[in-house]
């Protein structure tokens, strides 16, 4: 079973979109807090299996890198592996949740990395790892360019 941040049983996912004007850039909130926001999004999207709400995150042509599984380049390829992934994440009873990061942005490019834990019903860790994006801010709006992630350590083997 193959899980968006971290592999195996323990794999999951990372960040989200709350609403595409989070994204507009607006003169209100930093290019680091748009960032951040929507790292939370991500993951709170990704939580309720709104699969829909973060491919909308991504630009058309990124390229999403997660552990144990093949890029996967283009929306198309990132709705079918979300779709699967989080069905798995959901049928095991686990959810994410983010931990500490770090942000930074140099004009129209921008990068949010951090760790997230993978936690069970009863809110136990049984998984983390760490994350890195890079953004970039096209006709106005903050999108996912490349995403990267991986678990600190290896998923545990079937049956135990």
């Amino acid at each position: 079973m193959q899980f968006a941040k971290p592999s195996g049983l323990l794999c999951c996912a990372l960040l989200a979109l709350a609403s595409s004007t989070l994204f507009a850039g607006n003169a209100a909130s930093s290019p680091e807090s748009a960032l951040r926001a929507g790292t939370v999004a991500w993951m709170e999207a990704y939580n309720a299996g709104d699969v829909e709400r973060i491919v909308a995150m991504y630009s058309d042509d990124a390229i999403v890198m997660p552990p144990d599984a093949p890029p996967a380049t283009g929306v198309t390829a990132l709705r079918t592996f979300l779709t699967g992934n989080i069905a798995g994440m959901k049928a095991a009873g686990l959810r994410l949740r983010d931990g500490s990061s770090d942000v930074g942005t140099s004009g129209d490019l921008g990068w949010h990395a951090g760790t997230f834990a993978v936690v069970d019903a009863a809110g136990k860790t049984v998984g983390a790892g760490k994350y890195m994006e890079i953004w970039q801010r096209r006709n106005g709006k903050w999108v996912i360019i490349r995403d990267i992630w991986n678990n600190d350590a290896p998923a545990a083997p079937a049956g135990s």
